[in-house]
This record gives structure tokens, sequence and C-alpha cells, in this order.
């Protein structure tokens, strides 16, 4: 079936509301997060967060820009059940990444 992906440089799934840290591929850059999808393939779930620490200048949006942009190059392919959610506390950035995937996924489903 695949497995999920949780983009966040500080916090693990269970910090998020989710029932435990089990079954999560746990990324803490946007680039580690790039590196696991080329080599596992696309996620069936992503939670985002979009504010990155010291060890990026790239955030979750970005991240999303880089699958949508892999998907529309045949380079990756979303599952057709791909969902997301957004766990940042950042209210601008984790809007524009809502936003954004979804309106892509609107787009092409």
């Amino acid at each position: 079936m695949g497995y999920k992906l949780y983009l966040d440089d500080i916090r693990d799934p269970k910090d998020s509301g989710y029932s435990s840290n089990d079954d999560w591929e746990i990324c803490r850059t946007p680039e580690e997060a790039m590196q696991t999808i080329k080599v596992l393939g696309c996620p069936y779930f992503i939670s985002f967060d979009h504010d990155m620490g010291m060890g990026t200048m790239l955030t979750g949006m970005d991240l999303a820009k880089w699958i949508v942009k892999k998907n529309e190059k045949k380079e990756i392919f979303l599952p057709s059940a791909f969902s997301f959610k957004v766990h940042s506390a950042n209210p601008i950035g984790a809007e524009n990444i809502r936003s954004y995937l979804n309106n892509y996924l609107e787009m092409i489903r």
C-alpha cells in the first residue's frame, strides 16, 4: 500500500496528534523528504510542516511544489488515493500548502 511521510524539523508524528511514530518515514528537511521520495516513490499520505529549522532554506511549500513538478514530468507518480495534512503552526504557510495541493489534486482528478 505504500508509506506515510512526516515532514518536520523537530516534532514527531505523536506530537501532532497521530497515534504513534510507527509506520512513518520521518524527514527533518525537505531535501531529506525529496531523497526519500526518489528512493521509495511518492507516499500515499504526507503530513507537512511549513517552516524548517536552521539546516535548510527550503520549506514544506517547496516540497509540495517539487512533488507537483515531478508528477507533471512523470518522474514520480502521486498514488490515486494520495492525501495530506498540514500540521504547521504557521497559519499562512499552512494555508498556502493546503490551497496549492488541493487545487492541483482537484485539477488532476
